[in-house]
């Protein structure tokens, strides 16, 4: 479990000065508590984000005490890509959840390396239940299973960590092998007779033109 500390912020105004201090606006609410802003270091923030995602409880240490939580929404720059802003998610730590949790794909598919085709990603996460402490970061899918063309992997193939259990359809397909596309179509032959006609064709036009 990963620990952040929060300084609770006024909710009113221009982060600019915040931000430039290196600290990152916040909020976290549910599970009866009042929508809170806060104030997180913007470092801080970012390893633990990395390491925990959305799927993994983080304790917001604050001046009122400790709120154990999940990482809700995170809003990015749209230009320089680092985390301006994050929602965090109160959660009962007795109490089941349901969040999305990333795959991991792992192995080697023979299919793939013999080049009978390429490995297709159909799903890049599964939607599960579990108390906030039992969530995995990641589920991982062990695509060595697929050894022909068109093998798939469905999610009734996962095997779930213990307490965890998998909402997404069980007949949901996660990844496949499929076959190479041609990168490129072979261009139609071209008819020069065809050419030389409609050149001549032309020629007798404008001889005519200039008669007239």
């Amino acid at each position: 479990m990963f620990t952040l500390a929060a300084k609770k912020r006024d909710s009113v105004g221009d982060n600019t000065a915040l931000r430039e201090e290196g600290m990152m606006p916040a909020v976290f609410y549910g599970a009866g508590k009042e929508t809170t802003p806060v104030a997180i270091l913007q470092k801080d923030f970012e390893k633990v984000w990395k390491a925990a995602g959305e799927s993994t409880p983080v304790i917001l240490k604050t001046d009122a005490g400790e709120v154990s939580t999940l990482i809700h929404e995170v809003q990015f720059h749209p230009v320089k890509g680092y985390p301006m802003h994050a929602d965090f998610l109160v959660v009962d730590m007795n109490k089941e959840v349901e969040v999305a949790v990333a795959l991991e794909f792992i192995g080697e598919s023979q299919a793939v390396k013999s080049g009978l085709g390429i490995l297709t990603k159909v799903l890049h996460e599964v939607e599960v239940r579990a108390l906030p402490g039992e969530l995995p970061h990641a589920i991982t899918v062990d695509i060595s299973t697929l050894m022909n063309l068109n093998d798939q992997i469905h999610v009734s193939d996962i095997k779930a960590p213990k307490g965890v259990t998998i909402l997404t359809g069980s007949d949901e397909v996660v990844a496949l092998v499929a076959a190479q596309k041609e990168e490129a179509l072979e261009s139609a032959p071209v008819d020069l007779s065809a050419i030389e006609v409609e050149q001549k064709g032309k020629k007798e036009e404008e001889g005519e033109a200039a008669a007239e």
